[in-house]
């Protein structure tokens, strides 16, 4: 198995082959087919095809959405455990005031580093993209969708 590179904030975005450079872009180019057919034999059917066309595309950018959603709600619960774990005492109650946002920001924090993130963030109100540009020590995710 090939070694997997380390990750950082300018690497960590991941692609799907098969999704990004395969079904996204038979679904565009099919729907675009679609028009072009409709407006040079325009019918009933040829009209319908862009409705089917267009209906694929949709099931299939929510079918990916809704992957991605239900990440999110995994990747919340797994830092609300792993936050529970490694905060002090007394900073324990602050994890619910925690955004989804934050939560999904701090997943990539190390241990050593999360506590002092979860003050930042809650302090100045950072979204994801300011907690992932403070993190120093990069906890790689290589399970994402």
């Amino acid at each position: 198995m090939a070694e997997k590179r380390p990750q950082n904030l300018a690497n960590h975005v991941r692609f799907d082959p098969p999704f990004h450079f395969f079904v996204f872009p038979v679904l565009v180019a099919s729907w675009i087919v679609s028009v072009v057919f409709c407006a040079l034999h325009p019918s009933f059917w040829s009209f319908w095809l862009i409705v089917f066309a267009a209906a694929v595309a949709v099931a299939g950018f929510k079918i990916r959405t809704y992957a991605i959603k239900l990440q999110d709600r995994v990747i919340r619960l797994e830092e609300r455990l792993r936050l529970a774990g490694l905060l002090p005492d007394a900073m324990r109650p602050q994890i619910a005031r925690l955004t989804e946002d934050q939560l999904i920001g701090l997943r990539f924090a190390a241990d050593e580093e999360a506590p002092a993130l979860v003050e930042q963030a809650l302090a100045g109100n950072f979204a994801r993209k300011e907690i992932k540009q403070a993190i120093k020590t990069w906890r790689p995710d290589y399970w994402r969708v």
